[in-house]
């Protein structure tokens, strides 16, 4: 895949959202992976990393081997309250040419993130650091926020959370997010028009009950 390519469906998987997305095919992870800073958004390949649960190594290992405009996504085990990333691994990755860091664990030096503009998702944040001297893999597939996620897959991620689109689904998981793009523009039309989420969706209003007061 070209980068110009590769650059066009970042660029149409990031306006269509992690939202929209995972409505319409793609694997939405578990609610905890969340942006570290305001207004991270990332929309690039997978590269899957799994460490050793405390030690951070194969992240070491992984900025050095992932392809350019790849976003890690790190497995770190039962041990999530580590600082397995901070501002001298942002600064390596940045030189490496990656496109941001997905982990299902702990990172510090907040501030210094949000300052380089790298786009990182993370389950929580922590001070303590983690040891480098541990095996790991990179480069296989993980299970990170709940989903399988292998070289190749594509990451999206912004406000609303983190969703995979398989590399083998990219084509299906676009069109039908095109398809409910387009409907609820309709939907937006109509609405401003008058009619409401109840006629526009069919929905039974015989479920509801009405109180004395209502």
């Amino acid at each position: 895949m070209s980068i110009e390519t590769q650059q066009e469906i970042a660029a149409d998987l990031l306006r269509l959202g992690p939202a929209t997305l995972g409505e319409s095919g793609g694997l939405a992870t578990d609610r905890r992976l969340k942006p570290v800073w305001t207004g991270a958004a990332l929309a690039a390949p997978a590269y899957p990393v799994e460490c050793t649960p405390g030690d951070n190594l194969a992240v070491h290992i992984a900025v050095t081997t992932a392809p350019a405009g790849s976003v890690l996504v790190v497995d770190v085990g039962r041990v999530p309250d580590r600082g397995y990333w901070g501002e001298v691994l942002t600064t390596a990755a940045e030189a490496a040419g990656l496109a941001g860091l997905v982990i299902d664990g702990g990172v510090r030096d907040v501030a210094a993130l949000e300052a380089h503009r790298f786009a990182v998702f993370s389950s929580t944040i922590a001070l303590t650091g983690a040891s480098k001297d541990q095996p790991g893999k990179v480069g296989a597939p993980v299970y990170v926020g709940g989903v399988r996620v292998a070289e190749g897959d594509w990451v999206v991620g912004d406000v609303d959370g983190v969703t995979v689109v398989p590399a083998g689904s990219l084509a299906a998981v676009l069109e039908a997010g095109h398809a409910r793009e387009s409907k609820e523009s309709g939907f937006f039309a109509a609405l401003r028009d008058g009619k409401s989420t109840v006629e526009l969706l069919d929905l039974d209003a015989s479920l509801i009950t009405r109180g004395a007061g209502s």
